[in-house]
């Protein structure tokens, strides 16, 4: 019997990408609220799909985390790119960076999977400092470009900076805290 060649993938069905996106916006929830033992039934069932679904675009916990964490790094990404619009550059990193503090309020119950997810994965790490810096990058250049930021700090050192004002917050209510933090920082970012 005579194989065929390799065949290109087959393109995804639109209900197909629906569930996919539906799976991945009940994961983060359902995360978020119980940590990561969640069930994944309970992700299933809010994703309004059967549990064999879930099974098909995600063979095990570990992928769906992935897929998660991936998924809100796009996110951040996409949002960089959204706010450089806007006409004040330094508004926009400022904006930037409390949109990574709120995200990382919301899903404080699914941040230590998503964490040990990464550790395990060189790529997965590599992949979301990338797209991190990223976007720092452009909202960074921007606001240098006018004038309005020093331009000897690296984006990857601003990323280290925000990643270490979320996680050195104790328990309990840290957002408003990180926050003040935050403004402190991209203040003393301004040219004077």
């Amino acid at each position: 019997m005579v194989q065929e060649p390799n065949k290109a993938k087959r393109k995804l069905r639109a209900d197909s990408i629906r569930n996919r996106e539906r799976l991945l916006e009940a994961a983060a929830q359902i995360f978020s609220a119980g940590g990561p033992q969640a069930s994944l039934e309970a992700v299933a069932r809010q994703a309004s799909v059967g549990i064999a679904t879930l099974y098909r675009h995600f063979p095990t916990r570990e992928d769906l985390f992935e897929a998660v964490y991936r998924h809100e790094v796009d996110h951040l990404g996409a949002l960089a790119e959204q706010y450089a619009q806007d006409p004040d550059p330094v508004e926009a990193l400022r904006r930037w960076f409390h949109a990574n503090v709120r995200l990382v309020a919301t899903k404080k119950g699914m941040m230590e999977a998503l964490q040990l997810v990464a550790a395990a994965s060189p790529g997965l790490r590599a992949y979301s400092f990338e797209r991190l810096t990223g976007a720092i990058r452009l909202l960074l250049d921007r606001a240098v470009a006018a004038g309005a930021m020093r331009s000897d700090i690296p984006p990857e050192d601003l990323l280290r900076t925000l990643l270490g004002i979320y996680y050195s917050q104790g328990s309990g209510d840290w957002q408003p805290a990180a926050l003040r933090l935050v403004d402190v920082f991209v203040d003393g970012l301004r040219t004077r």
